[in-house]
């Protein structure tokens, strides 16, 4: 791919279907960050929380748009299944949930996401732009975010 924004990027599909697809990137962290900070960010400044969260780049699209990746432990009215083992919610509940040991077992948080139109996804992976591998919990929570790039790719289920 042409694109140097998705070199060596891993992204966890969130949805895909007829309309399209929409997915974050979860190999490119850009702080860990108190959770009172972010909710302040996010214009929450009074949250009585305690913790930090992992941020990461989440894609191109709408950057000012955050998204919570977690384990499906947690669910509240905005989350999506992303695949059985991983959901996003789009709320700041679920930071304040983490904030005070109501939320996921694991989580962090994405600032923005990859996006595609109707069929995009689709030419791009029979273009070999993209090759898929399982999505697991501990690489999507768990492994050194400079080696999640290497680790998925050895475990691609479609070569490019």
């Amino acid at each position: 791919m042409g694109d140097p924004r998705f070199a060596r990027t891993v992204i966890l599909m969130v949805r895909h279907d007829t309309d399209g697809a929409f997915g974050i990137v979860i190999n490119r962290p850009i702080a860990e960050r108190p959770l009172a900070e972010l909710l302040a960010m996010l214009g929450d400044k009074d949250a009585p929380v305690a913790g930090e969260m992992r941020i990461v780049a989440g894609g191109p699209v709408q950057p000012e748009l955050g998204f919570v990746v977690h384990s499906t432990d947690y669910s509240g009215p905005q989350t999506i299944d992303a695949g059985g083992q991983t959901a996003v919610t789009s709320s700041r509940d679920i930071l304040r949930d983490i904030g005070s040991g109501k939320g996921p077992k694991k989580s962090f948080f994405a600032f923005g996401y990859a996006g595609w139109g109707r069929g995009q996804l689709e030419g791009e992976l029979k273009g070999g732009s993209w090759a898929t591998a399982p999505a697991e919990q501990t690489l999507i929570f768990d492994e050194d975010r400079e080696k999640v790039w290497d680790i998925a790719y050895g475990r691609r289920t479609q070569d490019l």
